[in-house]
C-alpha cells in the first residue's frame, strides 16, 4: 500500500464526484484523486506499470465493468494483488445482499454514499485516517522494518 499514491474514485456520476472532490478538497489530504467513469478505464490504468495508488474507492453500479466485477479482476490478478491497494465499495445500492455479494469478493470495506456534504466529510474522514494508520505486507523494508512514507 503506498500511502503518498493517488486515491482511485470509480464512480460514473458526475455529481458525485464533484462532491467528493469538494470533500478531499476541505480535508486537505495530500493524496491526488483521480476519477474513472467505468471498471474498465480504472483496469486499464492501474495496469500500468507506474501506477502505485493508495486506496480505491468504487460504486457498484457501474457502465462497462460494475464495481464487483472490477473486484474479482483485481482480487484474482497476482500483480495487481501485490500492490496491497485496499478496495472500498462506496455506494448509494444498500441491502443486506449486496453487502454480502460485496465482502464475497474480499473488499475491505463498504460504505454508503452520503448526501449530506457533512455525512459524506465524516465518512472520507473516517476511511482515510484507518489506512493511513494500516499497515500492510509491502510497508516493510527488507530488514523487517516499516517503511517510513
Amino acid at each position: 500500500m503506498n500511502k503518498n499514491g493517488e486515491i482511485i474514485i470509480i464512480e460514473d456520476d458526475e455529481d458525485d464526484q464533484f462532491l467528493l472532490e469538494e470533500v478531499f478538497t476541505v480535508l486537505n489530504y495530500p493524496n491526488k484523486r483521480k476519477y474513472f467513469p467505468d471498471g474498465v478505464a480504472a483496469l486499464d490504468y492501474l495496469h500500468e506499470e507506474s501506477s502505485s495508488p493508495f486506496i480505491i474507492l468504487s460504486d457498484i453500479n457501474l457502465p462497462k465493468l460494475n464495481g464487483m466485477e472490477l473486484r474479482n479482476k483485481l482480487h484474482t490478478d497476482a500483480e495487481l494483488k501485490l500492490k496491497c491497494i485496499p478496495y472500498l465499495f462506496f455506494s448509494t445500492a444498500l441491502n443486506q445482499q449486496i453487502v454480502i455479494d460485496a465482502y464475497s469478493t474480499s473488499a475491505q470495506g463498504f460504505f454508503v454514499k452520503q448526501t449530506s456534504f457533512e455525512d459524506m466529510l465524516d465518512t472520507i474522514k473516517v476511511i482515510m485516517e484507518y489506512w493511513t494508520k494500516c499497515a500492510a505486507p509491502n510497508n516493510f523494508q527488507s530488514s523487517g522494518q516499516v517503511k517510513q512514507d
